[in-house]
């Protein structure tokens, strides 16, 4: 029999010290010391938990940056000096123009295709210009939607306080969400689904004077109305263009209101929004300005002196969930555009407890059955087999807690698999060895004669398994991820413990003594 490499039993060795270290977190409550801490993360049907589906209204983001390429229009045309009629929507994704003088025509459209050409295609004549979003931006803005979506969603979802959540892309527009171990679907929902446009808009006072025409015959251009929150309904005439938005809110948090003594939201603006917040309230003294949150005035406070240090507060009658699930939502971020949740469920920890119970029992009784064929079967080799089989679920299991993966029910599944297969590569090999016995040669011929027989067997059968479970996991969905990594892993690992750990351990038997017959 060939020399087994000295190298190979250190490897042997390493992997097999590594690799308990990092599965004992799993079984075993570990010191503060031990280099690996984390055990196997339990995936929403095993640890039970809240699962949505959003869909982000991706074409509000286009009509969004269609809105601000209108007022990036009007800056372009007033710095040429060049008047214009109207500027207006046209659907999601144009903007229609009339010049006040035709003659401006031809430098209107040279001006507008600087600025906006780019994403915009330019054209029209005679003192009308229409702009029409170029589908390539569109299809830009909307895949920046989603993915900006999923950042605000993650970071809302951080802020509950859950370990692990699951966030990923579905398709073109929509986010699944799982949150393990978390069970309010309804609060989940809210916060996740709030908007979170935070603008101030100063009052257009004297508003009372004003108001009761802007509601019989419309508001000014530069004015609009707004409303408090039910169910008194409030109207506010302010100015359209907000002073500030919630994109200068550096930090939100829950205070106490102590004039009232409610429960307020705190909010402290980064460096640019604490500069504007001061001039807002040095250059408007006096009067109001209204604080504006998805479309709704929550308050209205009269500035009565300059405000330095960037610090202000929304009240509103809010609960001490409410103040917290609002600071939650200003300080992970507005959300780019609506979302809506097309789907939601909820797995009770119960099922989750059953679902593994059940699938441990799987895995020892699987495992057993496998464990009394083989040394039933192989005899000597059958046991050797076996000590390859725990080596290779406890490199399984190291490798996932270590990878940080989810064990999810189908991943349970995998291991189930995993443990049938792990044992293939050593049939295949016990089985070229039996062969090369009846031909006649000697044990220890036989033992090398069956590995490197069986060695091209062995790499192309694991090797296609392997590819499969890779196309698994990139196209499918949580559920099917989670059984191609274990699958995967598993695959690796048996060849590893079959091609190295097996013939490792027959070496140190065979190579120390005469040998005349195989317990095979």
């Amino acid at each position: 029999m060939q020399r087994f490499p000295r190298w190979k039993y250190g490897l042997i060795l390493a992997v097999l010290a590594i690799s308990i270290a990092a599965a004992l977190p799993n079984v075993a409550q570990v010191p503060s010391w031990w280099p690996f801490q984390k055990p196997l993360h339990l995936g929403l049907d095993l640890k039970g938990g809240v699962h949505l589906v959003l869909d982000v209204d991706v074409d509000k983001a286009v009509a969004h940056a269609r809105d601000e390429a209108i007022a990036e229009a009007r800056r372009v045309l007033r710095k040429a000096g060049i008047r214009y009629r109207r500027i207006a929507a046209e659907g999601d994704d144009a903007i229609a123009i009339t010049l006040k003088r035709p003659e401006q025509t031809d430098e209107a459209l040279d001006r507008l295709q600087e600025e906006l050409g780019g994403e915009f295609k330019v054209g029209g004549g005679k003192g009308f210009i229409r702009l029409v979003m170029r589908p390539a931006h569109a299809e830009e803005v909307r895949n920046f939607a989603v993915e900006q979506a999923i950042e605000v969603v993650r970071g809302r979802v951080d802020a509950l306080g859950t370990t692990e959540p699951v966030i990923a892309r579905q398709g073109k527009r929509r986010i699944v969400v799982q949150i393990p171990g978390y069970e309010d679907t309804a609060r989940a929902k809210r916060i996740l689904g709030k908007t979170a446009q935070l603008e101030f808009h100063l009052v257009d006072e004297p508003m009372e004077e004003k108001l009761d025409k802007a509601l019989r015959e419309g508001p000014p251009p530069d004015d609009v109305i707004l409303y408090g929150p039910r169910p008194e309904r409030r109207p506010y005439l302010v100015k359209r263009r907000a002073a500030l938005t919630g994109a200068e809110v550096a930090e939100a948090r829950v205070g106490i209101d102590s004039r009232t003594g409610e429960y307020a939201v705190v909010l402290k603006f980064n460096r640019k929004g604490a500069r504007k917040f001061d001039r807002l309230t040095r250059d408007h003294v006096g009067e109001r300005f209204a604080i504006v949150l998805e479309g709704v005035v929550r308050s209205a406070p009269v500035i009565r002196e300059r405000i330095a240090g960037g610090v202000a507060q929304i009240t509103g009658g809010f609960t001490r969930t409410e103040a917290h699930d609002l600071a939650i939502v200003l300080r992970a971020g507005a959300l780019p555009a609506p979302v809506k949740v097309v789907e939601e469920r909820t797995v009770g920890p119960s099922l989750g407890r059953d679902s593994i119970a059940a699938g441990i029992r799987a895995i020892i009784a699987g495992g057993l059955i496998v464990l009394a064929f083989m040394a039933f079967y192989y005899r000597g080799f059958g046991l050797v087999a076996d000590l390859a089989l725990i080596f290779n679920l406890v490199i399984l299991v190291a490798v996932m807690s270590m990878l940080g993966a989810t064990l999810t029910l189908p991943g349970i599944a995998g291991i189930v698999l995993t443990v049938g297969m792990a044992v293939d590569a050593n049939v295949l090999i016990f089985e070229r060895i039996r062969e090369e016995l009846r031909l006649g040669k000697t044990p220890l011929a036989a033992v090398d004669g069956g590995f490197e027989k069986a060695f091209s067997t062995i790499v192309d059968a694991n090797l296609t398994t392997l590819i499969a479970a890779i196309v698994l996991f990139q196209f499918g969905t949580g559920p099917v991820k989670g059984f191609a990594v274990t699958l995967s892993i598993g695959i690796l690992a048996s060849m590893f413990t079959a091609l190295t750990f097996t013939r490792g351990v027959l070496a140190l038997f065979l190579e120390r003594r005469r040998v005349a017959a195989l317990s095979i």
